[in-house]
């Protein structure tokens, strides 16, 4: 008989991961506070607040699993208080159902480093939206022994279907149309990307996964360090079009982010762009035999996706 899994979220992320569950034959529950358009009419769907926690406990009704990869407005404010809601909710529905959690994580709680960030470093105490994801991982780790949980930490990500990333809409999809790359970092650092076909392919890794796996951070493998303008470089090549990148200074982005909010978050988080920002996903790829999808193959997939209106 096949498990009942309760997926949180139908975003870039939710959305591929509940398409592998259900190819393979798992009962799929998405949870979310609408209907999404796009959602296949055999996938059942729950609305669910992931901040009311009675939401969240009937989401999880008969569910061994859960994938939580829910998204919140940019916005470290709205940040200071739905993130710790979510996981305490989270983890007291899992604790209560007897449901393991996989959680999709990404890495700002590690703060500003200039080695390969490790699951192993120390959470941090630099920045406002680092400082929050710090205590949700401190919610879910206090937790051990009550509910399994796995995070899966993941850089920034791109691919089909990913429109609000720095390889998003702005850029790799005006790439697509012949337009200028609109990025609000810098083009010329060495930046790791996750592709989110991976992503989706690492958490039913993880839901297959023993026990044993569970209680522990895996960083997502990631294809081997490029720019962000190497990468578009590739993408107007799949595309047939002159690359040009309209760009941003870091050093603009406080100032700019006076005016302009999203710039202000970005600047929050700005050790992530003015240095090199290497993720070692080497642990997972010992202990999966996991291999990540060459830029080759994923930029211009992409650029289909972008191209054929996806």
């Amino acid at each position: 008989m096949t498990q009942q899994i309760t997926v949180f979220g139908y975003g870039a992320v939710g959305q591929p991961i509940v398409e592998r569950l259900v190819a393979r034959g798992d009962r799929v529950r998405v949870a979310s506070r609408n209907r999404p358009a796009n959602l296949p009419t055999d996938v059942e769907h729950m609305p669910c607040d992931v901040l009311k926690a009675g939401d969240v406990r009937a989401a999880l009704e008969g569910a061994a699993q859960a994938v939580l990869a829910v998204g919140f407005a940019y916005d470290s404010r709205l940040w200071r208080t739905v993130w710790p809601q979510a996981m305490t909710n989270m983890v007291e529905a899992c604790a209560e159902a007897g449901a393991r959690l996989v959680f999709i994580d990404n890495l700002y709680q590690l703060g500003p480093q200039t080695a390969p960030r490790t699951e192993n470093m120390p959470l941090t105490t630099v920045g406002e939206k680092p400082v929050i994801l710090a205590e949700v991982t401190r919610i879910w780790q206090a937790a051990h022994g009550r509910v399994r949980v796995a995070a899966l930490r993941c850089t920034d990500f791109y691919g089909p279907g990913v429109a609000v990333s720095h390889l998003g809409a702005l850029a790799i999809g005006e790439v697509a149309k012949g337009s200028p790359a609109q990025l609000l970092v810098p083009a010329d650092t060495p930046h790791d990307f996750a592709y989110v076909p991976d992503i989706a392919r690492a958490a039913v890794i993880l839901l297959d996964a023993p026990d044993a796996d569970f209680g522990e951070v895996w960083n997502m493998p990631c294809a081997p360090t490029r720019t962000p303008r190497a990468l578009l470089a590739m993408a107007a090549a799949a595309a047939g079009h002159k690359l040009r990148v309209w760009g941003v200074p870091l050093a603009l982005l406080r100032p700019l982010g006076l005016f302009y909010r999203f710039a202000k978050e970005v600047a929050d988080v700005g050790f992530t762009w003015d240095r090199p920002y290497v993720v070692d996903g080497a642990k997972f790829v010992r202990r999966f035999g996991f291999a990540a999808t060459s830029f080759e193959i994923g930029v211009p997939a992409t650029v289909r996706a972008f191209a054929d209106g996806r």
